[in-house]
């Protein structure tokens, strides 16, 4: 298990190192991929909807890659793509039987959607940033992520949540918080020549903020009763397996811009 883990892990970075270094149109290709799983990832929840007509499915998919990929999303609230994907997904209703194809399914479209869009978005505006900034925001989910688990295998005697994550801890927790701090904070000084205590306090929320995330996928996955959301990277699960605090991270990030960033 562990091995199939490294190997997994080896190949993923190799794969996404170069979409990551250059960025621009490749990166953003390689995020909407990246989406497209999540989107179909969300959609083998079988205890959330039943299973969706092809040409509903298609128009979210479609309305998806158009949402990443324009430019004003996320930036300004773009009436008219909103207004195009609520009568693209509502209006089909009323030609379909209600056991194939109903309000609820097409509400259901058209929030995953929007959730996906605005969390694939943030990865393409944080690239856009500078890849500075980027590296450090990744290494924020992935410092308090590691130790938190580490932590709370060695040390962790108080469940946090038992009945969404049995194996996290208070004790892993606060580890992830402080160790997630300190080493993205080193990670920023050193990349930018630059230190403010008002990016200790914005990373402190953003790793806080990436345990929050970590929950709320591991909700999903519990409500639906699945260990995993795929298995597109063996031993590490589905692509929202892997990014679940990063997107809440990411999205966060772009929210305090101008306050704390």
């Amino acid at each position: 298990m562990l091995k199939q883990r490294i190997i997994s892990a080896v190949i993923a970075i190799l794969l996404v190192i170069p979409f990551i270094y250059f960025g621009g149109t490749l990166y953003a290709v390689g995020v909407t991929c990246i989406a497209m799983a999540g989107f179909m990832e969300m959609l083998f929840l079988k205890k959330s909807h039943k299973e969706f007509p092809k040409v509903p499915l298609a128009i979210a998919l479609c309305l998806l890659i158009v949402l990443i990929l324009q430019d004003t999303f996320l930036y300004a609230f773009d009436y008219s793509k909103v207004v195009l994907l609520l009568l693209s997904l509502l209006i089909p209703i009323i030609f379909y039987k209600n056991e194939d194809y109903t309000s609820s399914d097409a509400f259901y479209l058209i929030s995953i959607v929007l959730f996906l869009a605005m969390s694939f978005k943030s990865f393409i505006v944080v690239r856009e940033s500078g890849i500075k900034t980027f590296l450090y925001l990744v290494s924020i989910p992935m410092a308090t992520d590691s130790l938190a688990y580490f932590f709370g295998i060695k040390f962790g005697k108080h469940k946090m949540c038992p009945k969404i994550s049995p194996k996290k801890s208070w004790e892993g927790a606060v580890a992830g918080l402080a160790f997630g701090t300190i080493i993205p904070c080193i990670i920023y000084f050193i990349a930018m020549h630059s230190f403010s205590f008002k990016i200790v306090v914005g990373t402190m929320i953003l790793s806080t903020i990436g345990q929050f995330g970590d929950l709320i996928f591991s909700k999903i996955k519990r409500e639906n009763g699945i260990k995993d959301f795929s298995n597109l990277m063996p031993g590490h699960g589905g692509a929202l397996d892997r990014l679940d605090s990063t997107i809440v991270i990411f999205m966060t990030y772009i929210l305090l811009t101008g306050l704390l960033f």
